[in-house]
């Protein structure tokens, strides 16, 4: 049975690590919140821009309103040091996009027995990136205060080996709008184990998060990107319905790539892991700075990926 195992370099980076939009409108947006808006703080029930030309207080309080958000965002920024506030990301669409497994990423009978698409990028042409973190080592408390206040969606895959130290966490996380999908009980190297076992893995891990957080989910990701026919066969028989894998990995002090222009793309998965300064050289909220000072200035936003899904 063929086995689909990821680039060597970065699974054995990884397990190192484990041992051890819209620009034009936020300029316009910038220049209110740093000049302001005559009148746009009045609560009168109208303000004329121009002589005889009556503006409705609506409009007017909802550009104050959106001006103050965009101060907040500026501020948390600063507070947290980003060189520039995150972009937000657009709606999510109104029809979600069809996922395909990725080419060379099938395994025996893909199609024919509707196993879940294994994938790296979302299809969009929206320049908008999904970040993933896996299996739940570090449990930083400033971690989740700085996405909250930067108001950055992300997904997390967890193992219950690590996450049993601490269930109330990631309640935590949950609570603040994150969702909690599967990365297996103990993240073994799946083609190395029987069906039996790998589904013991994947199920088990299914009735963890059920049994802690309220529901099953539909999405699963392999430790280390590894995965059989097996895989797949036992991850379905159990719902789920979508293994997304990923296209970058961001660490504390650099990028991985899988691509070969070693470049970021509209629907790319990011990686990265829940760790600290033990295995890096830095907190979560030093690589979350990397993540986004990158992926900002590039001119992309950070989407959920449940939204797509």
């Amino acid at each position: 049975m063929r086995a689909v195992v990821q680039n060597d370099k970065t699974r054995a980076s990884r397990t190192r690590y484990r041992k051890t939009r819209v620009q034009g409108g936020l300029a316009v947006l910038a220049a209110v919140a740093v000049l302001g808006v005559p009148g746009c703080a009045r609560d009168s029930t109208e303000v004329r821009s121009a002589p005889g030309q009556p503006l409705q207080a609506p409009p007017a309080r909802a550009l104050d309103a959106y001006a103050t958000k965009l101060r907040a965002a500026h501020a948390a920024a600063q507070r947290w040091g980003l060189k520039r506030a995150p972009l937000p990301a657009p709606p999510p669409p109104a029809e979600k996009p069809e996922i395909r497994t990725r080419a060379g990423f099938e395994v025996d009978g893909h199609t024919e027995r509707g196993l879940p698409p294994v994938f790296t990028t979302i299809p969009t042409k929206e320049k908008i990136v999904f970040l993933t973190i896996d299996d739940g080592g570090e449990k930083d408390r400033r971690f989740l205060e700085m996405m909250s206040e930067l108001n950055v969606p992300y997904t997390a895959f967890l193992s219950d080996y690590l996450v049993k130290e601490d269930y109330g966490y990631f309640r935590t996380m949950q609570a603040r709008g994150v969702t909690l999908n599967n990365h297996t009980l103990t993240h073994p190297y799946l083609p190395g184990l029987s069906y039996a076992e790998q589904r013991r893995e994947i199920c088990g891990m299914q009735e963890v998060i059920r049994e802690r957080y309220g529901k099953r989910p539909a999405v699963f990701r392999p430790p280390f990107g590894n995965y059989d026919q097996d895989t797949l066969v036992a991850a379905k028989s159990c719902g789920v319905t979508h293994v997304p894998l990923w296209n970058e990995e961001v660490f504390v002090d650099h990028w991985d790539y899988r691509e070969w222009d070693r470049e970021i793309h509209p629907g790319d998965i990011v990686l990265t892991h829940f760790r600290g300064a033990k295995d890096w050289d830095g907190t979560m909220p030093d690589m979350v700075r990397r993540f986004l000072d990158k992926v900002t200035a590039e001119g992309y936003a950070v989407a959920r990926l449940e939204d797509y899904l």
